[in-house]
């Protein structure tokens, strides 16, 4: 799923393409993408994009007469800039945005529709999406500390709240926790304030080192190659690679989609964290250290 540096090199992208343009037309490729049915599609056409932002994960794009189009990318949507009239992809292809100087589509290459295109009128029904999470560019020390601990949740889970930080996922939260040295399954009512403070710098480091890698990346183009799983990234879709810190194998916890990367020597002290479908497995046999691990691989 597209997160914070990647939505902002495509806000940033965007901006460049279509802020002042008009929308001329609006090509509905799928039907399940839409999820508003008043006003329809075919009324915003003719209209200037008037300015674009981010709300959370959502791109919102402000069009003449207090219009919004909202859009949520999920985990596999994706925008491409095209000339002006390409065609809508077949098979992946969700809705052709129409401007004099190129097409912009939205695709989505998953069986599992979730992409999401909501058109509403008036701030009061754009509010309606905002989850309420703390920007990071944002954030004070102060500001963050509150916010985490209002709630008792796992290191992981927290990160990933929207209700508590705006556009962090899964992939920014294992490299986020590896940088802050912590496990993602410490409570967040049990951190200090130094691991506070900790963490509040590799959320903030973390986010910016990468927007920045991604804008040197892009340059003046269009993201061409949005993914959540990035050679460079210490830990995040490593599992069984050494970590760039200390050379230990990435671990893993797997809970149903979704898969959580760390350090044990690192982050947990050299204790391995109960994978769900693997230790109900092993029962007894699951190893608990990273050196009993290291034993039973010879």
């Amino acid at each position: 799923m597209p997160e914070l540096p990647d939505l902002t090199i495509y806000l940033e992208a965007l901006e460049r393409r279509v802020r002042g343009r008009v929308l001329r037309r609006v090509r509905l490729a799928s039907p399940f993408v839409l999820r508003t049915v008043e006003p329809s599609l075919q009324s915003v056409e003719g209209r200037t994009v008037l300015a674009l932002r981010r709300m959370g994960k959502r791109l919102i794009f402000e069009l003449e007469g207090s219009s919004f189009l909202v859009i949520h990318l999920m985990i596999a949507g994706r925008f491409q800039w095209k000339a002006a009239g390409a065609r809508v992809p077949g098979r992946v292809g969700l809705v052709g945005f129409d401007f004099d100087e190129g097409t912009l589509l939205l695709t989505e290459a998953s069986s599992k529709k979730r992409a999401s295109l909501h058109l509403v009128e008036g701030a009061s029904a754009l509010a309606g999406f905002e989850r309420g999470g703390l920007e990071l560019s944002e954030s004070s020390l102060q500001s963050f500390s509150e916010r985490l601990r209002a709630e008792n949740h796992t290191l992981k889970r927290a990160l990933t709240d929207p209700r508590i930080l705006s556009g962090i996922g899964n992939a920014y939260s294992d490299e986020i926790l590896h940088r802050a040295q912590l496990s993602p399954v410490t409570l967040t009512q049990r951190l200090n304030d130094e691991e506070l403070a900790r963490l509040h710098d590799a959320a903030i480091s973390t986010v910016a080192e990468w927007t920045s890698r991604l804008r040197e990346e892009v340059a003046d183009g269009f993201p061409e190659k949005v993914t959540a799983f990035r050679p460079e990234m210490a830990v995040h879709g490593k599992y069984g690679a050494p970590c760039p810190v200390c050379g230990t194998r990435v671990q893993r916890i797997v809970h149903g989609d979704n898969e959580t990367n760390y350090c044990p020597r690192c982050q947990t002290a050299g204790k391995l964290l109960a994978d769900r479908s693997l230790s109900r497995l092993l029962k007894k046999d699951w190893p608990k250290t990273i050196e009993e691990l290291e034993r039973r691989r010879g």
